[in-house]
């Protein structure tokens, strides 16, 4: 049946999906942290989630929308976390097509944690107004917090304050996000996900000459940072340049000794 005459019999239009919202709600990133920080996390996670989803059957959003409500304009019933992860959707749509956006009407699941970069004292970030008739009267839109407790419900958020490193992590218990402590290592454990976010200060790769930077990171959960693909191409270099400086260290040793460590026994 076409829109037109689902009209003439009075069907509501369908919901709509990602290709007909808006993928980007026209605002610049808040500083210039916040990509490679995105690329920082999804790096170091993906052979975790690899082996979580062999079916590859799990989706990143890196200042994504997530819709979830319809309003004019749309983007009003988007939220776009810096960071998040769903488990259990595949990443492409069932045309093939790459997600624009993600739309909770479409999919019904949601993300299990979502990461916001805050660049100021993440008031933003913590706002928990919420959609009721005198705050829509007042023309005031629903607070982050608001929407991420109450109606997308994500089990885990977090909260990241990149000036300061100051990181909280919120826990969605009897239908509230209670903020979690962090354990021994200053880490908090996403059990479900099997490792643990915390912060950790150093250069990043493609940023080696700036070591004060304080960047959000995983860890699994014996607390062994996750590596980046570059870190751990940079771990094995140097793991086989040590082994190649002890042979050599072995074979000095054994000619000094008057024994010839090219015969074979």
């Amino acid at each position: 049946m076409t829109e037109t005459a689902a009209q003439k019999l009075g069907i509501p239009p369908a919901f709509p999906d990602h290709t007909q919202l808006p993928e980007s709600d026209g605002t610049f990133v808040k500083n210039f942290q916040e990509h490679p920080q995105s690329i920082l996390l999804t790096d170091s996670i993906e052979p975790v989630l690899q082996k979580l989803h062999p079916d590859g059957n799990y989706a990143i959003g890196q200042d994504c929308g997530i819709y979830w409500r319809e309003t004019e304009p749309p983007e009003r019933g988007a939220e776009a976390p810096d960071w998040f992860y769903v488990p259990n959707v595949p990443p492409l749509l069932l045309d093939g097509r790459i997600r624009r956006s993600y739309v909770l009407w479409r999919e019904y699941t949601p993300p299990l944690i979502a990461l916001e970069f805050a660049s100021g004292d993440g008031r933003e970030e913590r706002d928990r107004t919420s959609l009721s008739a005198a705050n829509l009267a007042k023309g005031q839109r629903p607070g982050k917090f608001w929407v991420y407790e109450k109606i997308i419900r994500m089990p885990y958020y977090g909260i990241f304050e990149i000036e300061t490193g100051h990181l909280e992590v919120y826990h969605l218990t009897d239908f509230t996000y209670r903020q979690l402590e962090p354990n021994d290592r200053g880490h908090y454990p996403v059990s479900l996900l099997g490792a643990e976010l915390g912060v950790w200060q150093g250069a990043y790769p493609g940023r080696e000459n700036d070591r004060q930077t304080q960047w959000l990171r995983w860890w699994d959960l014996d607390g062994n940072l996750l590596l980046t693909g570059r870190e751990q191409a940079a771990e094995d270099r140097d793991r086989a340049e040590k082994a190649e400086q002890r042979a050599k260290r072995l074979e000095e040793r054994l000619r000094a000794l008057g024994a010839d460590p090219d015969i074979e026994l």
